[in-house]
């Protein structure tokens, strides 16, 4: 009996898994495409690689000078709260906008879609090439910061170790070319690695929770770890430098809109790619707050985690906390695994951004970028310029050591553009696009949305300030002239070819969309059948 009930169990499984694959395909036919991924994650998988591309101890670990800088614990503890919260009401405006367009066009597809007809390309080209570099900037930011922070492994044993450009530069093409060979060669794997990713994150936090409050000879006291507030040593105004130090926070929080490229290879995209967004910055939320104020209660002077060689303090905290070079770099190991499934999992989501824009012919060379190689099942070309163009904008660093912090503001600008201007497009037709959506914000949609429109325009003018005051050309915040340069390809190649050839994507626009997912069976319908029936099909049209 038992052994029937459990062949029984295996084949509505399977049913339910055939069930909810065909009709996502015929979905992504509804919305113009073909499907050529295998889809193979869940949403496990894909709240996996949302919570890995944030990195959450990673990304609070590698940006802490920023914060030390600008208000130290107020800013850290109390702006990580701050942007957790805008953060998640951004989440819920793209979930809400997902669960209708479920493409790995994403916000570029959204943005076309919920325009009118007469708009629909441009705001398509805008949105699309912000997406894009927003995508490879963050992927660049993720893996660059974590070559710094190899070599600052170096600094615990010697702090008087500074790494030259070269050998910066050099680790940085070597984190990059794992990622790379990961994402081109374990592709089948991509899945488990996801799933990894949430569990060595949640063990490294409790791993270093417990450590550091108990090994710590250093304590410091509550109301330094709630109420410090001391911007100092950024020269700006002590109200503005807040502000400043909330890059820290809103780059650590970027990556939960890049998992709407994976909806090509999920199941049923429309249903648990929202649901993987809202939920992985809801965990990010968390888990940041349980890693900070540990670390802020062992916190060593900051003048001397300021004046670090190595320009990554957290080494050295980790090194005061457990009174050992040996036990500093157990845990910064830990960070480090992070990294890796960070660096993988970024560049994961800009192979997939690069060539569902290419698909419609919005990148130089879309006919290679735009297509699938079928043997490794992979956008195999997006790929491989997601990784050169990282691997050449990291030679930036040979002529500003601040380039990291360059990197992380315009990849928070960028991806803050993308994920504002399909919400603005919403607002702007009254939200009557999503209005059916199975994920909806209800009567507080306008509210939300406008919050999120808020911190954006904010976000813009912030990320491109300096860290500090005064500034050289070696500190400068280069942000602004990198997404100026890429602004101006963007514009370059529009006239030179988008205008004329950039249709933007395949389907009629100003047609309100129905409730996404109609050709999405009910479930328990479907598995109603006898088991010896065969599965219903979906239609298109």
């Amino acid at each position: 009996m038992e052994d029937t009930t459990r062949r029984r169990s295996s084949v509505l499984g399977t049913r339910k898994a055939s069930v909810d694959h065909h009709a996502a395909d015929a979905d992504l036919a509804k919305l113009g495409y073909t499907s050529e991924l295998p889809r193979s994650l869940s949403m496990l998988s894909v709240l996996g690689l949302s919570f890995a591309i944030m990195a959450v101890p990673y990304g609070l670990s590698t940006t802490m000078y920023i914060t030390l800088t600008d208000g130290q614990s107020v800013t850290i503890l109390w702006g990580w709260v701050l942007v957790s919260l805008i953060s998640l009401s951004i989440a819920a405006s793209l979930a809400e906008i997902c669960a209708v367009y479920p493409t790995a066009g994403g916000v570029y597809y959204w943005s076309a879609m919920m325009a009118t007809k007469d708009w629909a390309k441009i705001a398509s080209w805008v949105t699309g090439w912000m997406n894009l570099v927003g995508n490879w900037t963050v992927t660049l930011s993720i893996n660059f910061g974590g070559a710094q922070l190899i070599l600052s492994a170096i600094s615990i044993w010697n702090e008087e170790w500074v790494a030259s450009a070269w050998q910066t530069v050099l680790t940085f093409w070597c984190v990059m070319l794992i990622c790379f060979l990961v994402n081109a060669f374990g592709s089948a794997y991509l899945d488990l690695i996801n799933k990894v990713c949430i569990f060595w994150t949640a063990g490294s936090v409790i791993i270093i929770l417990i450590t550091v409050l108990s090994m710590s000879d250093h304590k410091r006291s509550g109301e330094f770890v709630f109420a410090h507030y001391d911007a100092s040593a950024s020269g700006w105004p002590a109200g503005w430098a807040f502000f400043v130090g909330l890059l820290q926070a809103a780059y650590t929080l970027t990556g939960y809109g890049l998992v709407a490229s994976m909806c090509e290879e999920v199941q049923n995209p429309a249903r648990e790619v929202p649901k993987a967004m809202v939920m992985s910055v809801g965990a990010a939320g968390v888990t940041g707050v349980v890693y900070l104020i540990p670390i802020l209660f062992v916190l060593p002077d900051v003048d001397y985690l300021l004046h670090a060689a190595s320009g990554q303090p957290i080494g050295l905290v980790f090194k005061q906390a457990t009174g050992s070079a040996g036990g500093g770099f157990g845990l910064l190991f830990l960070i480090l695994g992070i990294m890796f499934f960070a660096g993988t999992g970024a560049l994961t989501a800009a192979s997939r951004c690069t060539y569902a824009f290419a698909r419609d012919g919005a990148i130089p060379g879309s006919r290679w970028f735009g297509t699938t190689n079928k043997r490794l099942g992979i956008p195999l070309w997006g790929l491989v310029l997601s990784t050169v163009v990282d691997c050449l904008l990291g030679l930036i660093y040979f002529g500003s050591t601040a380039a990291f912090n360059s990197f992380t503001g315009v990849a928070t600008i960028c991806l803050s553009c993308g994920y504002g201007l399909p919400i603005l497009v919403s607002v702007l037709r009254g939200r009557r696009m999503v209005k059916h959506s199975t994920f909806s914000l209800g009567k507080f949609g306008y509210a939300i949305n406008c919050v999120c429109l808020a911190w954006i325009c904010l976000a813009i003018v912030i990320f491109c300030m300096p860290v500090s005051l005064p500034v050289t050309a070696s500190s400068m915040n280069y942000a602004s002239v990198v997404f100026a340069g890429f602004a101006g390809i963007s514009i370059g190649w529009y006239f030179i070819r988008g205008r004329k050839d950039f249709t933007g994507p395949p389907v009629v626009q100003d047609a309100e969309p129905t409730i996404a997912g109609l050709a999405v069976q009910d479930d328990e319908k479907a598995l109603g059948h006898d088991a010896e029936s065969p599965p219903p099909t979906s239609k298109v049209g």
